[in-house]
C-alpha cells in the first residue's frame, strides 16, 4: 500500500492470498471512484479532515476490521484476530468488553462465515451503536464499506443513509451530516428529524429551525412527534414563545397531539418560557404521563426559582409509582440547593444511592453543588473525592463551593491538581477560580490566573471574566485600579460590570466614584433592581434623601419592583421563614423575647447599632429600632431556641446580609457560645467565636 495519510486504517494481512482467490490489490476501483463523490458532494475537504482513502488498494489475503466496544465508550481498531471465525480478545487489565467484526466486502462470499457478510439491516443496527459511543472513525469505515458494497444503491438506501446521517451528526460533524443528507434521493420524517437534531446537538438553533421550516415545505406528511420535538427545543433555547404556540397549534392540527413525544415537548417548552401555571394545566391535560413528563415540569420549576413547586410535583410523581431517573434526579437536587434545604437534600442523595444512581457523574456534580449551597463543604469534598469518573464539571463546581466558602487557597490547591490529573480548564473553571479569590481578597492571585488563562490557555476573556476581576480589585479596595481596568477592556462593559464597582463604592463609601459610576449606569439604563438600590443606597449614605428618592420613583415607573428580604432556616426538615418585623410566626412571642435578651448581652459586649445602614431619613432611635428586628436576627433567635447547643444553626438570606447584622451576629457566637452560618447571594458566613470567615470581603 503506498504510503499516505489514510494508509493506517486498512493494515495489510502477513499471509498470502487462499488458493483460488485471484489476487487484486485494487477490487473495484472504477467502481468506487464513481461511489467516492457521493460522500464528498460540495468539494474536496482538507487531507486532514478525510475520514477514510474510500478507494485506497485493499489489503491482500484474508482480513477483517476487528472493533472493540469497551465499556468506558472508547472504541478502537484492531489487528487481524488469530482466529477468523472466532476472534479472541487479548488478556488486559480492566472489564471485559464484547468483539464485534466488520468483514471486507472484497472477499467472496464463501470465505465469509458461511457465505454471510453484513447486510444493510445489520450496519443500520450497529450504525447507532457508534454514534453513542463518538466512533467517528469506525462510523467512517462503515460508511467506505457501504459505498464499496454499493449498499445504499438498493432498496434500503434510506435506512441506511439516514443511519449514517445520525451517526455523523451525533459524532458532531454536521459537515458530512449535510453532504449525505443532499445526497440523497429520497428522504422520510426521520431522516430530517436526524439531521434538525444533530444542529440542536450543537447548539445551532437558528439553522435547526430553519431545517424544520424546509421540512414543512416538503409537505405535512413528513411532520412527525420526533421533528416537532426538535423544534420545540429550538423554541425554547432561543425563546421564542411565540413560534413555540405556533407550533402548539400545528401540533394540534396534524393530529400528533397525542403522542407523548410531542406533548411533553410542549410541556418543556412552555416551562422553560417560565410559564409554570400554563405548563401546570398542559400537565394536567396529558392523559398518559412518563417520567419524562414529571422530569420536565419538575426541571421547569427548579430553573425559574419554584423550588417548592418542584418538591410537590417529585411527591406526585411518588404517588403515582413512577421510578424517578437520572435527569428527574438531577433536576430535584438543585432544589434542595436553592432552598439550602440540606434534609431534603440528603434523602435525595440517599434516593439515588437506594436506585444505584450515586456514582453517577452528573448525579455527582449536583450533589457536591447541593452540599456546597447547603454549608457543608466537607461533605462535598467527600463526594468529589469518592466520584469513579470526573469530567469539567466536577471541578468547576468543586473550586466555586470552595470559592462560595471564602476558601480561594484551598480553590487554588484544587485547579493545579485539576491540571495535574490531565484536565484542561475551561473558561466556567476561570470564572469560579478568579471569584474565589475575590471573596478571600487574594488580590495578586486573581490577576495572576486571568493573565494566565489568556497567555498560556488562550481562552479569550469573556464579560463574565470582566465582572469577575472587577469585583476582585474593588473589594480589595483597588478601587480607581477597578476603574481603570474598565476603561481598559476590549469590550464595551455593561449593566454588570458598572454594578460591580458600584456594589463596592457602597462597601468602601467612596461617594465620589459611585457618584460618577452611577450617572454611566443611568445612561446605560439600570437592568433590574438591583442597580436601582445601589443608587439610592449610594444618595442615602450620602444624606441625600431627595436624590434617593428621585431614583426610587424612576424605579417604580420603569416597574422594578424591590424584592423584600426575608431569611429561613430549616428546622428538622421544616423551613421557617422571617420577614424584618414580622409577628407572623406561631412562636413570635418567644422569638422576640430571646432576641431581645440577646441583643441587651450583646450590648454590654461593645455592640453599637451601625445607624448608617438604615436607609430613610428617620431620628436616630427610630433607626436602632429599624435595625434590631431584621430578618436574619429573627431567624437566629429561632435556631437559638429550637436546637441543641451543640449544633450549627444555619440560616439562608436572599438578600445581602446587612452590615449591622454582620457585625451583631459576630457577638451573638459569643454570648450564646454557637456557631453560626449565614448564607446571602453572594456567599458563605462561617460565625465562630466572634469572628468571620469572611474576613470583610463580601
Amino acid at each position: 500500500m503506498a504510503a499516505g495519510a489514510g494508509a493506517a486504517h486498512l493494515p495489510r494481512a502477513a499471509g498470502p492470498c487462499p488458493p483460488g482467490v485471484r489476487q487484486n490489490p485494487r477490487p473495484g476501483r472504477a467502481r468506487l471512484q464513481r461511489a467516492h463523490p457521493r460522500l464528498l458532494l460540495a468539494r474536496p475537504l482538507p487531507r486532514r479532515y478525510r475520514p477514510l482513502p474510500l478507494y485506497a488498494p485493499l489489503p491482500r489475503g484474508p482480513q477483517q476490521v476487528h472493533l472493540s466496544l469497551r465499556p468506558q465508550g472508547m472504541l478502537s481498531a484492531r489487528g487481524p484476530p488469530c482466529r477468523p471465525h472466532h476472534p479472541r480478545p487479548r488478556r488486559r487489565r480492566g472489564p471485559p468488553y464484547r468483539p464485534v467484526c466488520l468483514h471486507r466486502p472484497d472477499r467472496p462470499l464463501h470465505q465469509d462465515h458461511g457465505g454471510l457478510r453484513p447486510n444493510a439491516s445489520t450496519l443500520v443496527s450497529l450504525l447507532p451503536l457508534l454514534a453513542q459511543h463518538g466512533a467517528l472513525f469506525q462510523g467512517t469505515s462503515i460508511h467506505a464499506y457501504c459505498l464499496r458494497a454499493c449498499l445504499e444503491q438498493n432498496e434500503e438506501q434510506v435506512l441506511i443513509g439516514t443511519a449514517l446521517l445520525d451517526m455523523y451528526a451525533k459524532c458532531k460533524q454536521l459537515v458530512y451530516a449535510c453532504r449525505v443528507f443532499h445526497g440523497m434521493p429520497v428522504r422520510n420524517d426521520v431522516t430530517w428529524s436526524a439531521l434538525i437534531g444533530g444542529f440542536v446537538l450543537c447548539d445551532r438553533m437558528t439553522e435547526a429551525f430553519n431545517l424544520f421550516k424546509d421540512m414543512l415545505v416538503e409537505g405535512l406528511c413528513f411532520l412527525s412527534a420526533t421533528s416537532v420535538a426538535s423544534a420545540l427545543r429550538v423554541c425554547a433555547s432561543l425563546a421564542d414563545l411565540h413560534m413555540g404556540t405556533q407550533l402548539h397549534a400545528l401540533i394540534a392540527k396534524s393530529g400528533i397531539h397525542a403522542d407523548l413525544t410531542a406533548s411533553n415537548s410542549l410541556l418543556s417548552m412552555y416551562a422553560k418560557a417560565g410559564l409554570i401555571n400554563e405548563a401546570t394545566m398542559f400537565f394536567d391535560e396529558i392523559a398518559v404521563k412518563d417520567t419524562i413528563s414529571y422530569g420536565a415540569l419538575l426541571s421547569g420549576c427548579v430553573q425559574n426559582g419554584k423550588a417548592e413547586e418542584a418538591f410537590l410535583v417529585f411527591k406526585k410523581m411518588q404517588a403515582c409509582n413512577m421510578e424517578p431517573d437520572i435527569a428527574t434526579m438531577v433536576s430535584l437536587i438543585p432544589a434542595c440547593s436553592h432552598l439550602a434545604a440540606l434534609q431534603h437534600g440528603k434523602c435525595s442523595h440517599g434516593s439515588v444511592i437506594i436506585r444505584g444512581l450515586a456514582l453517577e457523574t452528573s448525579i455527582c456534580n449536583s450533589l457536591i453543588d447541593m452540599y456546597a449551597k447547603c454549608g457543608k463543604i466537607d461533605l462535598s469534598r467527600q463526594v468529589f473525592d469518592k466520584m469513579p469518573a470526573r469530567d469539567v464539571v466536577s471541578w468547576n463546581t468543586m473550586i466555586a463551593g470552595y470559592g462560595i466558602h471564602g476558601l480561594g487557597k484551598e480553590a487554588t490547591t484544587l485547579f493545579l491538581g485539576m491540571k495535574n490529573q490531565g484536565f484542561a480548564p475551561d473558561d466556567v473553571t476561570f470564572i469560579c477560580l478568579i471569584a474565589a479569590c475575590s471573596h478571600s481578597g487574594l488580590v495578586t492571585e486573581g490577576k495572576h490566573w486571568f493573565d494566565t488563562m489568556t497567555h498560556k490557555y488562550g481562552i479569550l476573556p469573556r464579560m463574565e471574566h470582566y465582572i469577575c476581576m472587577v469585583d476582585l480589585l474593588a473589594r480589595g479596595g483597588l478601587l480607581d485600579e477597578a476603574y481603570q481596568f474598565i476603561q481598559s477592556m476590549p469590550l464595551k462593559a455593561d449593566v454588570r460590570v458598572w454594578g460591580a464597582l458600584l456594589g463596592a463604592c457602597r462597601i468602601h463609601k467612596n461617594i465620589d466614584l459611585g457618584k460618577q459610576v452611577s450617572r454611566i449606569i443611568q445612561k446605560l439604563g439600570p437592568e433590574g433592581t438591583g442597580n436601582f438600590v445601589l443608587l439610592s443606597n449610594i444618595f442615602s449614605a450620602a444624606g441625600r434623601f431627595d436624590e434617593a428618592a428621585e431614583v426610587r420613583i424612576i424605579q417604580k415607573v420603569k416597574g422594578f419592583k424591590k424584592s423584600p428580604g426575608y431569611s429561613w432556616i430549616e428546622i428538622n426538615g421544616s423551613l421557617h421563614a422571617f420577614v424584618g418585623g414580622d409577628q407572623s410566626h406561631p412562636c413570635s412571642r418567644d422569638i422576640y423575647h430571646e432576641l431581645d435578651n440577646i441583643m441587651v448581652d450583646i450590648k454590654k459586649l461593645g455592640y453599637q447599632a451601625d445607624t448608617s445602614f438604615v436607609l430613610q431619613d428617620l431620628e436616630e432611635e427610630e433607626k436602632e429600632k429599624a435595625l434590631l428586628y431584621h430578618s436574619e436576627k429573627l431567624a437566629i433567635a429561632f435556631g437559638v431556641l429550637s436546637l441543641n447547643e451543640d449544633k450549627t444553626i444555619f440560616v439562608t438570606k436572599n438578600l445581602r446580609v446587612c452590615g449591622d447584622c454582620h457585625t451583631a451576629i459576630k457577638y451573638m457566637t459569643l454570648v450564646r457560645n454557637r456557631t453560626i452560618i449565614v448564607r446571602d447571594t453572594n456567599r458563605f458566613h462561617h460565625f465562630k467565636n466572634g469572628q468571620c470567615s469572611c474576613g470583610n470581603f463580601w
